[in-house]
């Protein structure tokens, strides 16, 4: 079957969109999903728990990461979709597959960007620390909310500036960090180089179960990168761009957060970072460069707010997906003149209040709270891509389709394989007490809830599946 004979398939939902996003934004887009918080912030608790050995570690998550966002490279170049996983769980599963994958993305979404909130509240503080934490919380939300409004190619842009400014300071710690291994200099009263590692221990000072241990924690830190995905349905030339974004994300990985680690290790002992301060911030400020916590406070900060844009860019485009097949009420389907969903960005912007309401209420643990409620929906979604992946291959062999030329690697292995280790991912969570643990009880009452859901708007489904012409995806 030729590739023009697959055109027939069409999602009604992505009528509307415009094609706003450039090819820079889309690099960017593809590059600061894969950097975030959690190397700017969590690798310093985890390097005081696995040492070095979490350079390992984030290699052996990113490449079931980049092994994701392949497969869904592969479903962008079949059909590029706003509606991205869930279209593509529509097409090859069903609508009670795309039911499921869209509201667990939601719950993602929604709790991580509740905890972004919270963190941007908290970075700000370190500049005004009597300011009360729910009003730069809600300060942010109203900044990125009025962007997401506007149009995509504001978000876009907003996007790129937010990812340049985390590459850079990436760029530059590595640069200063590479000069004071070539120089020598001593930092903190320890000699740099690769010495270092094994003075401290080796790889793996503590034992290899700690290591093991914050596997799931290491993948939630590459949660975003599907990102590209989402971004496909509003791209200009998304079979030209897609490619090139996608492929970007292996080295990204490698470079940052692998380089970035091996770098900290050789440069002070793991047992030097702190859990509650940034690695970079820890070593520039034992080199006495000034301003370093405050600079990197700006960047992490950046990182925060870049979430919150992402979420409810996606959650817009996702739950409009699901309401065009009549999976979410009407009004999450509604679109601006500027090509905004603004129903479901707008119902994401309440739940993101929530997080202004914790802040009130609970400043304390209202991050935790949110964030133990994120990883069900970055595991369910993964699942997702690489099952659809899975039906779009099998597809192509009975000949109903031509599967495109861009693939994922050595499939359906990598399948199997990435879907194993995210099982394994939420196993090894029952050992994070108390938050791993809380995510694995939560199961059954999310599970009940989307039976639940699904019963309820099943009828409707069905009513708009039937009055949606042949060749259409509702």
């Amino acid at each position: 079957m030729s590739h023009t004979s697959q055109a027939v398939t069409v999602d009604d939902g992505d009528a509307g969109y415009h094609k706003g996003l450039k090819s820079r934004q889309v690099q960017m887009i593809a590059m600061g999903g894969a950097i975030g918080t959690g190397l700017f912030l969590g690798a310093g608790g985890r390097l005081v728990t696995a040492g070095p050995s979490l350079a390992i570690v984030y290699a052996i998550a990113g490449v079931f990461a980049f092994f994701v966002v392949r497969a869904m490279g592969e479903l962008v170049m079949h059909r590029p979709s706003s509606g991205s996983f869930v279209s593509y769980s529509r097409e090859f599963l069903g609508e009670r597959s795309a039911f499921f994958v869209g509201w667990m993305y939601f719950l993602n979404w929604a709790c991580s960007g509740v905890a972004d909130v919270t963190a941007a509240a908290k970075y700000v503080q370190f500049f005004w620390p009597n300011v009360p934490q729910w009003i730069p919380a809600l300060g942010a939300l109203i900044l990125v909310l009025a962007v997401n409004m506007v149009s995509v190619t504001l978000f876009g842009e907003l996007e790129f500036w937010f990812a340049a400014i985390k590459v850079l300071a990436l760029v530059v710690f590595m640069v200063i960090a590479i000069a004071v291994l070539v120089s020598r200099t001593p930092v903190d009263g320890n000699v740099t180089g690769p010495q270092l590692i094994a003075e401290q221990g080796g790889f793996f000072p503590h034992g290899l179960l700690p290591a093991v241990l914050i596997l799931q924690g290491v993948v939630f830190a590459y949660a975003a990168i599907e990102m590209v995905g989402v971004a496909a349905g509003e791209t200009a030339e998304p079979r030209k761009v897609i490619p090139k974004a996608v492929n970007s994300v292996g080295w990204r990985i490698a470079i940052f957060y692998v380089g970035s680690v091996l770098l900290l290790v050789m440069l002070m002992p793991s047992s030097s970072y702190n859990k509650d301060v940034s690695p970079f911030v820890t070593f520039l400020s034992s080199l006495g460069v000034p301003g370093a916590a405050g600079i990197m406070d700006i960047v992490v900060l950046t990182a925060a707010l870049s979430s919150v844009n992402s979420g409810l860019y996606s959650t817009g485009r996702i739950l409009r997906s699901l309401s065009s097949a009549g999976s979410a009420p009407k009004f999450l389907g509604v679109m601006s003149r500027g090509g905004v969903p603004y129903g479901g960005v707008l119902l994401t912007a309440c739940v993101y209040v929530l997080g202004v309401v914790l802040n009130l209420f609970v400043p304390g643990e209202s991050f935790e709270i949110a964030l133990n409620f994120s990883a069900l929906g970055i595991l369910s979604m993964w699942s997702m891509i690489m099952v659809c992946n899975l039906a779009l291959q099998r597809k192509a062999r009975r000949g109903e389709l031509e599967r495109p030329a861009y693939r994922l690697p050595w499939a359906p292995y990598t399948n199997y394989l990435t879907l194993g280790f995210l099982v394994l991912v939420l196993a090894l969570s029952y050992w994070d007490v108390p938050a791993g643990r809380i995510m694995i009880y939560s199961i059954p009452g999310v599970v009940l809830l989307l039976v639940l859901g699904w019963f309820a708007v099943r009828k409707r489904v069905r009513a708009q599946a039937a009055a949606t012409p042949p060749g259409h995806l509702p």
